[in-house]
């Protein structure tokens, strides 16, 4: 797998956490879908709705419209547990409050991985982060931490979630991978079904056929030879 090595296997239950709808299906979605099909438990928390992500589009109309575009995109990889957490689209920052309700899911879930974002300032040279990816991508580490630790936000624990040590690694979605998954067509094909029922976000960014859209970014995720497709990650063990 281009020099890459191979993800954990000897695992159950993932919880994928991401700042928007359509930032799992931008990279992750192929893996989760080969996860799924292999009877691993996954589940979504996103930060926001998205609601200011398609120019003319009120952010009243357009949360509903997304959230309702990500829970297919969740079916269509095998997810059925999907939560989201009201934060202001484009303006998350990097409080306690945002890792305590991070941490709060990972006491809920209790995976073995999480899933989550870039949280470096670029992609790749000349490509800018946006900030509520490097926000999100940071707060998600640290919750990872403050999650297994009794004396931070001890008040989860007061309510019923004890901490929760038994997060193994985090898997980032990253231009500087470290490990891979390989993924079968079947789960290549539900990647794109996932990414294509962001169907007005797409038809908002370009003029081009959604399914264009979508494919090119499957590909440009999983590569583009079928008999070894992968999704690669950035691995970070805790």
């Amino acid at each position: 797998m281009s020099g890459l090595e191979p993800m954990p296997t000897d695992w159950d239950r993932a919880l994928v956490l991401m700042a928007h709808p359509d930032d799992a299906e931008y990279g992750a979605a192929a893996a989760v879908a080969e996860w799924t099909g292999q009877g691993k438990q996954v589940a979504y928390v996103l930060a926001t709705s998205g609601e200011a992500g398609i120019a003319g589009l009120p952010p009243a109309e357009s949360g509903p419209l997304r959230e309702a575009e990500q829970r297919a995109a969740c079916a269509a990889v095998g997810v059925d547990n999907l939560v989201f957490l009201d934060y202001p689209d484009g303006r998350l920052e990097q409080t306690l409050d945002l890792r305590r309700d991070l941490a709060r899911a990972i006491r809920r879930y209790r995976p073995d991985g999480v899933v989550t974002l870039n949280h470096r300032e670029t992609w790749a040279p000349g490509r800018w982060n946006s900030q509520d990816h490097q926000v999100f991508g940071r707060s998600v580490l640290n919750a990872v931490a403050d999650a297994a630790n009794e004396w931070i936000f001890p008040e989860l624990a007061e309510a019923g979630l004890p901490p929760h040590a038994g997060v193994r690694w985090v898997a980032v979605v990253s231009s500087q991978p470290t490990h891979a998954v390989p993924v079968g067509r079947e789960s290549v094909e539900k990647a794109l079904a996932s990414l294509m029922a962001h169907e007005r976000y797409l038809q908002a960014l370009s003029p081009r056929p959604v399914r264009e859209q979508a494919l090119e970014q499957v590909r440009m995720v999983t590569g583009p030879d079928e008999a070894g497709a992968r999704v690669a990650f950035e691995l970070f063990l805790t």
